[in-house]
């Protein structure tokens, strides 16, 4: 069985996707999937052994100039190898109006996706010939792992979901692995943002502890930042610019995590690597970190500054010593 997967963003939801192929995969022998996904996003899928093929989409990108002779181009040639293959069965699994007109309705074979009260946008259902009705109250990866077991007729595991993506960053650890810390420090809304001068609490006490502090970013902004928090402390590494294979192989190796609600932290939920993670508006509830060793700091008034450094390095310390 060949089954063609539409998720195409954001960073999370892809991973969040992750268990269910694992799931199908142990259902049902042989099943293989293609998968569109956006293009910033395209190493995570094929990370997992049960995925062929990885279709990158750039409707992010296309959408800004939605009619330029480039864009058009590369539409074109995108439908054309979208439409190469036959599949047993097309999931969308991202419940967008627009993935399922754009994507979705262009695939070759029987579409599935989540009904009208399920979907996240109820139009985008009109482009499915079964719909599926899925419990809304539950974690994301637990939805997307209901909708395959419905989609491809096998009852849904009980037990916790299982990425299936660890195993292929065992290999090429870095140098120093376990002896250090990562500090996930960038996020796309300012409200999710934890105060520069709690990090550079943070920095200060896990001093004592022996291990290193490793700061990524991607942006330019997100670089000055890093900066800052490590001014003055010979403890702290800002890392160059990685690719996001190379920041996985950093967080794979990281003795434990300290995170912002950002993609980021869903990857290292991923990678089994412990992790607390900080929620100031956002409820971690169906959509925080899922996995091994992972942890929610949520600030009680929804305001991520009243999250003290002291209160954030207890929760470390108790996780270093476990």
């Amino acid at each position: 069985m060949h089954v063609l997967i539409v998720k195409t963003s954001s960073m999370g939801d892809v991973l969040h996707s992750l268990p269910a192929l694992t799931d199908a995969m142990q259902a049902i022998p042989g099943i293989r999937f293609d998968w569109v996904v956006e293009e910033n996003f395209a190493q995570i899928p094929a990370w997992h052994p049960a995925v062929d093929k990885v279709l990158p989409v750039g409707i992010r990108r296309w959408r800004k100039h939605w009619f330029g002779s480039q864009q058009r181009e590369e539409r074109v040639l995108f439908k054309r190898e979208l439409q190469a293959r036959e599949y047993d069965v097309v999931i969308d699994a991202q419940g967008l109006i627009k993935s399922a007109a754009l994507v979705t309705r262009l695939a070759k074979g029987v579409k599935h996706g989540q009904d009208s009260r399920s979907a996240r946008e109820p139009f985008a259902s009109w482009w499915y010939d079964k719909r599926h009705e899925i419990n809304k109250q539950q974690h994301a990866v637990e939805r997307t792992r209901e909708l395959f077991a419905k989609s491809l007729g096998y009852e849904k595991p009980a037990t916790q979901g299982d990425y299936a993506i660890a195993g292929h960053f065992l290999t090429e650890l870095p140098a120093d692995t376990g002896q250090y810390l990562v500090f996930l420090h960038a996020t796309t809304r300012d409200n999710k943002h934890w105060p520069e001068t709690h990090w550079r609490e943070l920095i200060e006490l896990v001093q004592s502890t022996g291990l290193r502090v490793k700061l990524p970013w991607g942006a330019e902004h997100e670089h000055q930042r890093a900066l800052r928090l490590a001014e003055g402390f010979d403890h702290v590494e800002v890392l160059p610019r990685l690719t996001l294979e190379q920041v996985a192989r950093q967080l794979a190796g990281a003795r434990a995590v300290v995170s912002v609600d950002t993609g980021l932290s869903h990857l290292t939920a991923a990678l089994d690597r412990p992790n607390i993670t900080l929620y100031g508006p956002t409820d971690p509830g169906l959509i925080g970190g899922y996995g091994k060793n992972q942890f929610s700091l949520k600030a009680e008034d929804n305001n991520l500054s009243s999250v003290s450094s002291a209160v954030v390095y207890a929760r470390l310390s108790e996780l270093l010593q476990s």
